[in-house]
This record gives C-alpha cells, sequence and structure tokens, in this order.
C-alpha cells in the first residue's frame, strides 16, 4: 500500500523547547479537527495546531501552553510525556504516559561503574500523571478550534465549558491509585515504561463520555490491554472516575490479541476503534493498524480474540541504516477513508527542509 505524503511546517520561533530539541523530532500523536490538526511532542508542556494550507500541506504554526490551562504537577520545566489527544463534546482530551523512566547509560563514556548504576536508576515525573480536558471552540471568524481554560458552550446558553484534570498529586491520580491493586496490572506499575512497566499510548474519546486509554506496556502473554473509564466533574471542579459496568467497578478492561504487540494509539469511528500497535519495548519491529469492530459496544470486561478483530495493514518503520527512526507513533483520522501518521525521531528523508517533517496518510480498504 502507497502512502500519501503530506508537508507538516512549523514555525521556526516555536519549534524548539528549552534543551534545543526539534517539535518534529518528537511527534508522539496527531488529531484532526476540521482544517486544523493538533500534534504534541513527548518533551514537551505544550500542543501544537497547524492548519491546512493546500491540499497534502499543513503549516500556520499556533503553539498552546497546557501551563495556561492546567495546574501541572510538576510546573512548566517538566516534561508531559503526552501520549493521547482526543476530542468529543467541545474538549479536547490529553492524557500523559503515566510512566516510570529508567536512567539511559552511555557505553562509550570512560566511567563504565556509573553508566551501569544509571540502569539501576528509576525515576517518576508527576507532569506525565496528567488526565485533562480542555474546551475546544471554533472561532467562527479564523476557522480555527481555539483552546481555552474556560468558554460559552457554543450550543447551550446556560453552559460553560471549563478545563478540568483528573484528581492527584505530585505522586500519584486517582487512576494510578486504583490500579496500584488490579490483579493483572499491579506488578507492573513500578516498571518503568520501556521495561513493559505501566505506559499509556493512546487515547479515544466517545459523545457519551467515555475514555479509552490505550496501553503500550504491560502486555500480558501476548494480550495488549485497553482501560476503559467514565470520568466526571465533580462540585469542586475536578474529574473524579465514575462507576462503570458494575457496582464496584471504576474501569473495564478489555484484552486484544494484536500478536504480542502493545498499543500506540486509538482513533474512533462510529461504533468502532481503529489502533495503531506496535513494539512495548523500545526497538524496531512490526507496527500495524487494526479494526476493532464494535468497540464502544462491549458490557463488560472484555477478552477479544483474533476472530473478533481485523488487521488491516503494516505501517513501515526505519531499518539498516535508518534503525531506531521513523516509527510511527501517531495516527489521526483525516476523514473517513484515511488515516495520517506522524513518526518520532524521523529520518533526514522525512525532513526535506528546516522546520518541516513529513507525514503519510494511507487509504482504508472499505
Amino acid at each position: 500500500m502507497r502512502p500519501q505524503p503530506y508537508l507538516l511546517h512549523f514555525n521556526p520561533k516555536l519549534s524548539l523547547n528549552a534543551a534545543g530539541k526539534h517539535v518534529r523530532d518528537g511527534l508522539s500523536t496527531v488529531l484532526r479537527t476540521g482544517e486544523n490538526l493538533w500534534l504534541s511532542c513527548d518533551e514537551r508542556t505544550s500542543i501544537e495546531r497547524l492548519r491546512r494550507t493546500g491540499p497534502h500541506e499543513y503549516g500556520q504554526h499556533a503553539c498552546f501552553q497546557l501551563t495556561d490551562l492546567l495546574d501541572l504537577p510538576a510546573g512548566p520545566e517538566s516534561e508531559i510525556d503526552i501520549e493521547g489527544l482526543a476530542e468529543a463534546d467541545h474538549y479536547l482530551w490529553v492524557i500523559g504516559s503515566h510512566s516510570l523512566k529508567r536512567k539511559q547509560p552511555d557505553h562509550e563514556h570512560e566511567d563504565v561503574a556509573k553508566q551501569i548504576g544509571k540502569l539501576a536508576k528509576v525515576e517518576a515525573d508527576p507532569n506525565r500523571y496528567l488526565l485533562a480536558r480542555i474546551p475546544l471552540v471554533l472561532n467562527e471568524k479564523t476557522g480555527d478550534y481555539e483552546l481555552h481554560k474556560t468558554a460559552p458552550h457554543p450550543t447551550k446558553a446556560d453552559e460553560t465549558l471549563q478545563a478540568a484534570q483528573l484528581h492527584g498529586s505530585t505522586e500519584t491520580n486517582e487512576l494510578l491509585d486504583l490500579l496500584m491493586d488490579d490483579p493483572h496490572l499491579k506488578p507492573f506499575m513500578k516498571l518503568p515504561g520501556k521495561d513493559n512497566g505501566f505506559d499509556i499510548e493512546g487515547l479515544a474519546a466517545t459523545p457519551d463520555g467515555r475514555l479509552f486509554v490505550g496501553l503500550r506496556g504491560p502486555v500480558l502473554r501476548g494480550w495488549a490491554v485497553v482501560l476503559e473509564l467514565l470520568p466526571r466533574l465533580d462540585k469542586h471542579g475536578r474529574l473524579r472516575l465514575d462507576k462503570i459496568g458494575g457496582e464496584q467497578q471504576y474501569y473495564k478492561k478489555h484484552f486484544l490479541d494484536l500478536g504480542g504487540m502493545g498499543l500506540r494509539e486509538m482513533r474512533q469511528q462510529g461504533d468502532d476503534l481503529y489502533l495503531l500497535a506496535g513494539p512495548t519495548m523500545d526497538l524496531d519491529g512490526t507496527i500495524a493498524v487494526y479494526c476493532w469492530p464494535n468497540a464502544l459496544s462491549q458490557p463488560q470486561d472484555s477478552l477479544i480474540g483474533p476472530d473478533k478483530i481485523r488487521r488491516l495493514f503494516d505501517v513501515p518503520h526505519g531499518h539498516g541504516p535508518t534503525a531506531g527512526q521513523d516509527r510511527a507513533e501517531g495516527m489521526g483520522m483525516l476523514d473517513e477513508n484515511h488515516l495520517i501518521f506522524v513518526f518520532d525521531s524521523p529520518s533526514d528523508a522525512r525532513k526535506p527542509a528546516a522546520h518541516q517533517v513529513r507525514a503519510d496518510a494511507f487509504r482504508l480498504a472499505k
């Protein structure tokens, strides 16, 4: 299947983070609303917006700092590791990886003992424990969607849209507290994401308020995990998880046979979910797109075998001279017939000019 290239243009004044990393080199998710593409970079505390400028181009880069819209536990200096964006009912939903990270050693450093010691150091970053919604409103004058802390509801005169985030602290949040006692996930909650530990990478939102959260890890005996949540606003303006699927159940678990791969991204179309799957570990490996029919209609925890899911196509990744590059991380719905993909660590071939990067769109077979 031959992809259709899309060229993404970024503003030089907005493209670099404090460490000098370009936004195009760490794209982790992509979402389309109207004429806009929303993107995130995993080493920032911002969300990027582009606008369609041609048949296969997006530009007019704008940047929205989440510190202006939410209360980040660790402030603006620490990355969120955004791994999921979703849209529903005039809100943009944002989720961080919620993962721990292990220090990366330098095998060329002269102090071998010190570098080996790094492998024993596991760190937490409170900003990664973010699950939030932000009012997403169309500016009728410009034709662009905008993010606001509060905004009048576009169709309900007596209702105000307001930003909110899941109740938590600098050490945890409500979701993590629940999963610490989960019989399947508890053993993995203290493991770094790159070690098959708990690691969120994928988010889909439904019109009735539910969220589907995809886990890159853990993968359990080859089965990937999707969590189904129902966040509600409490009287203090915080999001709390409501009961779903049972009197004492605050989340559902869906186990999917994705050939041993974990989730990288999810997108909703009707009652179905499109899934981007790839390796749970930090390595080059198969990256594939699946369709999970009737995903939004699971009355309880489910076990989705290969007979209940369709593998659609594979997405090429780097190998040989481009090993470790061109890994599809974000997947968005361009329209009902096309998916667009953005890539982490894009190769030079994907960067035709400064502040540009190439995304790929694939047609869905009907």
